[in-house]
């Protein structure tokens, strides 16, 4: 039997107030603590704490035969809203397309947003006469290849940031036409601190992929890159660094020995992020990583990463390619081409070089993209093995509080039953609950059928009412997080946050802020309906990722995060 898996306390934060509000112990001071002082000042917090024991006294019904995708949870399409809108008359063909974020936004993230506006605006005519026109979707390469691979939408054109997607894409049996193999270059790569990268090539020379992926396995430096089944970035450097421990063989990808190798690599990552945007934003809130991966486009465009940071290509080159999809026509097909060739203009590629696409680097990839199959087998290589064979502790910490009532409760109930079956059962779940008094309804244990079971129930009883106390919460579920660590000294700490409200009671983030960045337990936060930059800020404290959800995606937002992290 594999060792226990504690999953991490789920919370779903969806605002936070940071106003203080009463007296609370040792407040203030947000100066680095040690991890012994930080936790002595977490016990004397939770010992003027009003909390308690509440434990679910029941089990609810487990459908043994309902086995959830992740793509079963993805919410309607138009939850991913349009960058550009194309015209849709007897006069035009309009062609809608996929694009990858960081040229989908906006700013020096708009590339395309910028070149598609122009396009329609230009009027150009196809064969028939009639006018093209496009209609750009903003949209994460791995989320629009979840839509695409199962068949619940379909664009008529897909420009993810690298092949891998694509490849994937394929291995579906999904029918794909090439039309452009490069609309703007862009590199993937490890930003490493300079002075960590000084210290390196001291003792190993100078620092390639293999180097570092051997220094991480020694632990010599803390990594962290981004969730491969969203992230464009971090399924390139997933995809190297398997080849690097398979020696550059691809039917050696995913055996036995390729496997224990990057078992032991995990062991020196800390932090994986959903995606780039969010490991910039934590890099931004002053991150503790030593290195971490990026594209050259974000990398340049980053002020935190203006001195001190150095940039290393890894993998496949991010070329941003633009297919069609499925039986596409020939009109369709033709607006596709017309975009592309537009794109090539030196007026656009010259405006992409300003954004920082289009950099020489001298770097040349040393393999091709693997097979789409190989890849989708990767993917679930790194959900069984990511972390690296020790005991993952979470907790869910769920707002209960009396703004919590009627829709978003009911939504938050569902989310967390199904995204439950995207826990690892080799994990071990506790449930925190929060309004005026904090509630322990689930001890930590093994998620086991039965755990599961009582998981729902606990669940399922979730009433609303009170104010809002999610610092109380906070600190409480991090107490209990480290006791279970006592039992299980290996084991890897989680937790999450789902809230609605604003902290009206209880102990504020100037309080605690110093107390949780010295525990060293990364906070994941889900906003729920609210505006969650103090979330983010929460969540930057020790490197984990902050999401913004609401009633039309929150299943699909809490189940991705489990799906990653579970």
């Amino acid at each position: 039997m594999r060792p226990y898996r504690f999953p991490i306390f789920f919370a779903i934060l969806i605002s936070i107030s940071l106003v203080s509000v009463g007296c609370k112990p040792n407040s203030g001071s947000n100066s680095a603590l040690s991890y012994e002082d930080a936790k002595t000042r977490l016990d004397r917090f939770v010992n003027k704490i009003d909390w308690g024991s509440q434990p679910v006294a029941r089990k609810a019904q487990v459908a043994l035969n309902q086995h959830l995708t992740l793509e079963d949870t993805l919410p309607d399409i138009d939850q991913y809203a349009f960058a550009v809108v194309g015209a849709d008359t007897p006069d035009h063909v309009r062609a809608e397309i996929f694009v990858s974020t960081e040229k989908s936004g906006s700013g020096t993230d708009g590339w395309m947003v910028e070149v598609a506006s122009a396009f329609n605006r230009a009027g150009i005519k196809l064969g028939d006469g009639r006018v093209a026109q496009v209609s750009i979707r903003k949209i994460a390469s791995g989320t629009g290849y979840q839509y695409i691979a199962s068949h619940k939408y379909l664009p008529e054109g897909f420009s993810p940031s690298n092949h891998l997607w694509i490849e994937m894409v394929k291995a579906h049996g999904i029918a794909v036409s090439p039309i452009s193999e490069q609309l703007v270059g862009n590199t993937a790569g490890v930003v490493m601190k300079a002075k960590i990268r000084q210290k390196l090539e001291a003792s190993d020379g100078e620092v390639t992929i293999p180097k570092l992926v051997e220094a991480v396995v020694q632990e010599r430096i803390a990594m962290g890159y981004t969730n491969p089944f969203a992230s464009s970035t971090g399924l390139n450097f997933l995809v190297t660094v398997l080849s690097t421990f398979a020696q550059g063989d691809e039917t050696r990808l995913l055996s036995d020995e390729v496997t224990s190798a990057f078992q032991a690599f995990q062991r020196g990552v800390p932090f994986v992020s959903l995606t780039t945007l969010q490991m910039r934003e934590s890099v931004e809130h002053e991150g503790s990583l030593d290195a971490f991966i990026m594209e050259y486009q974000t990398f340049v465009n980053t002020t935190a990463l203006k001195t001190g940071y150095t940039f290393i290509p890894f993998g496949i080159e991010h070329d941003n390619p633009l297919y069609g999809l499925g039986d596409l026509s020939a009109d369709k097909r033709e607006v596709l081409i017309k975009l592309a060739e537009f794109a090539g203009q030196t007026t656009y590629q010259d405006r992409a070089t300003e954004f920082g696409f289009n950099q020489d680097l001298n770097y040349q990839p040393a393999l091709p993209p693997p097979a789409g199959a190989s890849i989708i087998q990767a993917q679930k290589l790194w959900k069984a093995e990511k972390d690296a064979g020790k005991p993952v502790v979470a907790v869910f910490l769920c707002d209960t509080s009396g703004s919590m009532d009627g829709s978003p409760l009911k939504h938050l109930k569902r989310a967390l039953i199904d995204g439950s079956q995207f826990i690892n059962p080799d994990n071990a779940i506790g449930l925190v609950t929060f309004d005026s008094h904090i509630a322990q309804v689930l001890p930590i244990r093994q998620f086991s059928l039965l755990h599961r079971s009582s998981f729902i129930a606990a669940v399922q009883d979730f009433g609303a009412e009170g104010k809002t106390a999610m610092y109380d919460g906070i600190l409480v579920s991090l107490q209990l997080l480290i006791k279970a660590q006592q039992e299980h000294p290996e084991s890897k700490l989680m937790l999450f946050v789902l809230t609605d409200g604003e902290t009206n009671v209880g102990l504020a983030y100037a309080d605690v802020a110093a107390t949780i960045a010295g525990l060293k337990v990364p906070i994941y936060t889900i906003g729920y309906n609210a505006d969650i930059a103090a979330l983010k800020r929460l969540s930057s404290l020790n490197e984990a990722a902050s999401l913004k959800a609401d009633e039309n995606d929150v299943v699909y937002r809490i189940s991705a995060l489990l799906n990653a992290e579970m």
